[in-house]
């Protein structure tokens, strides 16, 4: 076979899909080599799903035994094997129920992170953007999907000069909201976007919470969203922040 023949082969060669497709390259090979069988599988679904611009991806542990054919417990063991191989930085959910944060490092990923691209104010607006990025999948009442067009409004925020800490309390006081009304009315669709916690912006900045008051609904949101877990929640209580709009656990 000439050489013109190989050129000619390369050049027929064509993708049957357009999109969904990963760079697997040398990274990928020294992942291959490193893990085990079964957390390079959990590895190569990382990263067929990962955000191509950040190299992260939100799941919680069942979702990733459904994905891969494998029991939750294995699937635990996996993901210690990927943090201490060093193959993925891991932010755990809140509880096994809430999602957990993958992003695989830079050795591990071929693409460019989105904000090695940009210049120092662009670290800073991804800095914004990841940190309410963070606070809006740990929720636990979202879809736990943040979208490009999630990204786009929360660097709006940025720009309209809205204090991270302001921004965060309306994602906690509309998260509480969102569980009370699971509560009294029954399950509705999980918040899907960014955009649901728009209106609670301006509600926080005429009347920003009291001091340590984010802390109280942090901890409120854990007991919600385990009770919720469970089914097993008594009625719901009156008094506590009842004058926000936040439920009380009776216990």
């Amino acid at each position: 076979m000439t050489d013109r023949t190989i050129d000619r082969d390369d050049c027929a060669l064509a993708l049957k899909e357009r999109s969904g497709w990963f760079a697997a390259g040398d990274s990928f090979r020294q992942a291959l080599l490193t893990l085990s069988d079964g957390a390079f599988k959990l590895f190569a679904h990382l990263c067929l799903e990962a955000d191509r611009r950040t190299g992260r991806y939100e799941a919680d542990q069942s979702d990733l035994a459904r994905r891969i054919g494998k029991s939750r417990r294995i699937v635990g063991k996996y993901v210690e094997e990927l943090e201490q191989k060093g193959v993925c930085t891991i932010q755990r959910g809140r509880n096994q129920y809430a999602r957990t944060c993958f992003e695989i490092r830079d050795q591990y990923w071929p693409y460019r992170r989105a904000h090695d691209l940009g210049s120092n104010a662009g670290h800073e607006r991804n800095a914004f953007v990841d940190a309410i990025r963070d606070s809006f999948v740990s929720l636990g009442c979202t879809t736990g999907k943040f979208s490009s067009r999630d990204a786009c409004l929360a660097g709006d925020w940025q720009q309209r000069g809205i204090p991270l800490a302001v921004a965060q309390d309306a994602l906690l006081m509309g998260a509480c909201r969102k569980y009370s009304s699971w509560f009294n009315s029954g399950p509705t669709a999980p918040i899907g976007s960014l955009a649901y916690f728009e209106s609670l912006i301006a509600e926080m900045q005429e009347r920003p919470l009291p001091a340590g008051y984010d802390t109280y609904l942090r901890m409120k949101i854990v007991q919600l969203a385990g009770a919720w877990a469970k089914k097993a929640v008594k009625p719901l209580g009156k008094g506590g922040c009842r004058d926000r709009g936040c439920p009380e656990i009776v216990q």
